[in-house]
């Protein structure tokens, strides 16, 4: 048994429960929401928040891992105020999302930069898991990196290996942001493999957006976690393609290796409310309990299997 930091205080890794692996709450420019986002009120959306989240919880999920870092709008003390009044426990994360480039604060700091200093990004998300983030006392518990379509720039290779510095330091687990068509979950486990971490301690997030089952398998054959984590998110991969490809991989013995979610938020920045309704109306917190589960469970996926993939897969992630 390990404790964990959450939102709200410690707990033990036997009381995470039914994990949902991949959940924001709030996805959005801090910098952007400050200067024009006229409508914002701070009050009502941290209501909304927990009401959605009290509502998962009804549903029977007890846990979220949230990967808002740096890059994504993460603010700690709204997250606080939201897990204090839900019964629901929120993990929350250090680390850097980055399609491209490390942000203006790094560019000229770091090893062989113009101001020469050890690596700034290993510092900080160091300080995070052991010492809390931004004077809350809270503790990140995990840690997230990304890698999309334009692939190992410096920039992202960077903050992949301050990441995976981090966790060999500490011994946190991390999640890396993937895009599933470009196969860039195996540059990143390529690349955590250089700096020493223990693969089985990665989620190798959004996988469930491809259908290629050898791909997925070379990845769970490396140690990784599958984190079929966008069910909702229609546009990029049906739901008929998520689930089956779920139960196929069962087929295939990886039960132990895959874990689920949605990648949902309460609000994102990224496109009107409006439009991602319309687009994508089954991308929200309830889709796997109302949807995804009792589909699995027609198909003939056991409550062993799906307990293996809610409890005891992410449980094991840090444990």
């Amino acid at each position: 048994m390990t404790t964990i930091p959450t939102a709200a205080g410690n707990i033990d890794s036997s009381e995470l429960g039914r994990t949902l692996v991949h959940e924001h709450i709030f996805t959005l420019g801090e910098e952007y929401r400050v200067n024009y986002q006229s409508g914002w009120n701070e009050e009502e959306m941290i209501e909304r928040a927990i009401n959605d989240l009290s509502h998962l919880a009804d549903l029977g999920i007890d846990t979220i891992l949230d990967p808002t870092v740096l890059g994504l709008g993460r603010y700690i003390p709204r997250i606080a105020k939201i897990a204090r009044s839900t019964r629901l426990n929120i993990v929350v994360a250090t680390g850097l999302y980055t399609f491209n480039d490390v942000p203006m604060q790094f560019h000229y700091r770091g090893p062989g930069l113009l101001f020469d200093e050890p690596e700034p990004l290993v510092r900080m998300f160091v300080t995070d898991l052991t010492e809390g983030i931004a004077e809350t006392g809270i503790r990140a518990a995990f840690l997230k990196c990304a890698i999309d379509q334009p692939g190992l720039t410096p920039g992202v290779e960077r903050a992949m290996r301050a990441v995976a510095r981090a966790a060999v330091e500490t011994g946190a687990p991390i999640t890396v942001h993937t895009n599933a068509a470009e196969r860039t979950g195996l540059i990143a486990v390529d690349v955590l493999r250089q700096e020493g971490v223990d693969l089985t301690k990665v989620i190798i997030g959004h996988s469930g957006d491809s259908t290629d089952l050898d791909y997925l398998s070379r990845l769970a054959d490396a140690g990784t976690l599958l984190g079929l984590d966008r069910f909702g998110v229609d546009a990029m991969a049906s739901f008929e393609d998520r689930v089956s490809t779920l139960v196929s991989l069962l087929e295939r013995g990886y039960a132990s290796s895959i874990v689920i979610s949605h990648d949902a938020s309460c609000f994102i920045d990224f496109f009107d409310a409006a439009a991602k309704r319309s687009v994508m109306p089954n991308w929200n917190y309830r889709h796997i309990s109302e949807d995804v589960l009792p589909e699995l469970r027609r198909r003939g996926v056991t409550e062993s299997q799906l307990r293996t993939i809610l409890v005891d897969n992410p449980r094991r992630y840090f444990e």
